[in-house]
């Protein structure tokens, strides 16, 4: 039997336009700079030679990587913080947990300290250390920098971990929208104190405070000895129409190659470091206890 020539290739045509659509050859991804930075760069970069799929980063911070992802503006996304319970515009949307990132206080390079503990932290952020002095530092004002709003990653982080406390302010003496200012402004500041992702501290001309006189290395975080951490997650939304691919992109960031590509710029892998679930347990615990809310534990 002979198909007519038109026939013919219009058959070949649909066949192939069925399989470029199969496969999608681009994902857009959306969230937090210390995500991108931490591992999300390197990690596209490998996935598109592996699956020669392009995923294009815009940041934006972890609310856009978890809402635009949930409104089907942007395919997956990146978030250092879990969505928010009681917001509409962040239910149903997917977290798979990828690393493990270390929370970090820096100061400027000329500044005298080079420790700092979780209960100056805790009186540093509410306004009862207020000069470097109390630190063991120079007699000069402290000028406290943070981001603005409560549900950045880093902020929220911070709430939870030491206060348990979602809302409480923060004693700033300037906030700014995202990670990358705020460090800029620590690099030209000598009096100036923040806290941030350990993966984009060390790409700044910045001190590094060690925590209880532990540094924040991979070893220290992947062990637990190290006290602020907080997970990074892929987000997702499974009712994407390119959600097939996406799962694709979240179990290669688990393979080995992708997690020896975050080993590679000193990030500890979810899947390596699992027993830090628990010991972030043991962290919730002890900041409801220590929380002037009326918190059950």
């Amino acid at each position: 039997m002979r198909f007519p020539p038109v026939l013919f290739f219009s058959f070949i045509s649909l066949f192939f336009s069925s399989i470029c659509y199969s496969q999608v050859n681009e994902l857009n991804w959306v969230g937090c700079g210390i995500s991108k930075k931490a591992y999300m760069s390197e990690l596209a970069k490998a996935y598109e030679q592996y699956a020669n799929v392009k995923i294009n980063i815009q940041g934006g911070g972890a609310t856009r990587g978890i809402r635009d992802v949930n409104a089907g503006q942007a395919d997956l996304g990146g978030s250092c913080r879990y969505f928010l319970l009681d917001n509409a515009q962040e239910q149903g949307i997917g977290l798979e947990p990828v690393a493990w990132d270390a929370l970090v206080v820096i100061v400027n390079k000329n500044n005298p300290v080079k420790d700092i503990t979780f209960d100056q932290i805790h009186d540093l952020y509410i306004g009862k250390i207020a000069n470097w002095k109390q630190l063991g530092g120079n007699d000069k004002p402290i000028q406290l920098l943070s981001r603005q709003g409560k549900h950045s990653g880093v902020g929220h982080t911070i709430r939870k971990l030491i206060y348990s406390d979602d809302k409480i302010e923060f004693a700033s003496y300037k906030q700014y929208k995202s990670s990358g200012p705020l460090e800029k402004a620590v690099v030209e500041n000598e009096n100036a104190i923040a806290i941030t992702g350990v993966s984009s501290a060390r790409l700044r001309d910045v001190k590094i405070l060690t925590l209880n006189g532990k540094t924040p290395d991979y070893r220290t975080i992947k062990s637990g000895r190290y006290q602020l951490y907080r997970p990074l997650y892929i987000t997702y939304n499974s009712a994407s129409p390119n959600y097939n691919d996406v799962k694709d992109f979240i179990a290669f960031a688990h393979s080995k190659t992708g997690r020896d590509i975050m080993k590679a710029n000193n990030v500890v892998p979810y899947l390596e470091a699992l027993p830090l679930v628990m010991k972030q347990v043991e962290q919730d615990l002890k900041a409801q206890k220590n929380s002037v809310k009326d918190v059950t534990y």
